[in-house]
């Protein structure tokens, strides 16, 4: 019930922040926010200055595990292989399901997994692309079932809960065309289409979206188990395309303005308790980034 209430809070929200005046003062206040934050951002190295500039163009940048480095890397990878087995394909047709989440207390056995979205050098680089101090909203372990369902994430969208979200996907098996790849429009495309759609939020089906662009122009991100992609989901048309061949095993750590988190709803992958206890021997600017 508490969360209704809260999705409901957030559409009410959002319809008051699309009267001219409202928006124009939100967006004056954002703008502030960015400018005046500028001097506590962190800095860069080449490769994640590269990796930002990238998202920043292009809306997607892919890369791996091995590539990134990062030293907890083979912790994740040992929970992963511990935990797929877990992930079973236990879903209801009859209610258009897709996809299986490990839950709260699968998460909760395997902390590495979560702690992953932590790494500085992540954060670093999901703050000077968001301009703002960063809200981890969590880490989510699916399995996207092969089925033909087309509904919910596998339709067209623009994340829409805050003005830049950032999401960091893995892949945990190899994944191509057939097994259910991200998918996504560029952003000078997906400007186009959102102008010509008017899109605010919501889904688009496939075959509104073809009346405006072809299939050609979709972006599929493929790769073999440990490919990483960085998305920038608010600002991009994008999907999970429909498994064919076999399941797709992937995390998906998911990262939004703090500013906009006090504002809005956003349900974390783990309960508040959860989040409590696993932030407990956290450093502090890691604590903040689960703490509003």
């Amino acid at each position: 019930m508490y969360k209704l209430m809260q999705k409901m809070q957030n559409k009410i929200l959002k319809k008051i922040d699309t009267i001219p005046f409202i928006r124009y003062q939100e967006d004056l206040a954002y703008q502030t926010a960015v400018k005046n934050h500028i001097i506590n951002l962190p800095l860069l190295n080449k490769a994640d200055s590269d990796i930002l500039e990238d998202i920043k163009e292009k809306g997607v940048v892919i890369t791996s595990l091995a590539d990134l480095g990062i030293s907890s890397t083979s912790n994740i990878l040992a929970a992963v292989k511990n935990l797929l087995p877990q992930i079973p394909p236990n879903i209801s047709i009859q209610k258009n399901e897709f996809v299986v989440h490990a839950s709260s207390q699968q998460l909760m056995e395997y902390p590495e997994i979560f702690f992953w979205g932590l790494e500085e050098r992540l954060l670093n680089i999901v703050e000077n692309y968001l301009g703002l101090p960063v809200a981890y909203n969590g880490v989510y372990f699916r399995r996207d079932i092969a089925n033909k369902i087309e509904q919910g994430s596998r339709l067209w969208h623009i994340d829409r809960e805050d003005r830049k979200i950032l999401k960091i996907i893995i892949y945990l098996n190899d994944t191509n065309e057939q097994t259910g790849p991200f998918q996504y429009i560029p952003p000078d495309l997906t400007s186009e289409i959102a102008k010509a759609l008017k899109y605010t939020s919501g889904y688009i089906q496939e075959s509104t979206m073809r009346e405006f662009i072809s299939p050609e122009n979709y972006k599929s991100c493929t790769g073999s188990a440990g490919t990483v992609v960085f998305a920038a989901t608010g600002s991009i048309f994008h999907r999970g395309k429909v498994p064919i061949n076999s399941d797709r095993f992937a995390i998906f750590y998911d990262y939004s303005s703090r500013r906009q988190k006090k504002r809005y709803y956003m349900a974390n992958s783990l309960p508040q308790q959860d989040l409590l206890m696993l932030s407990q021997n956290l450093p502090k600017y890691k604590k903040e980034c689960i703490s509003y």
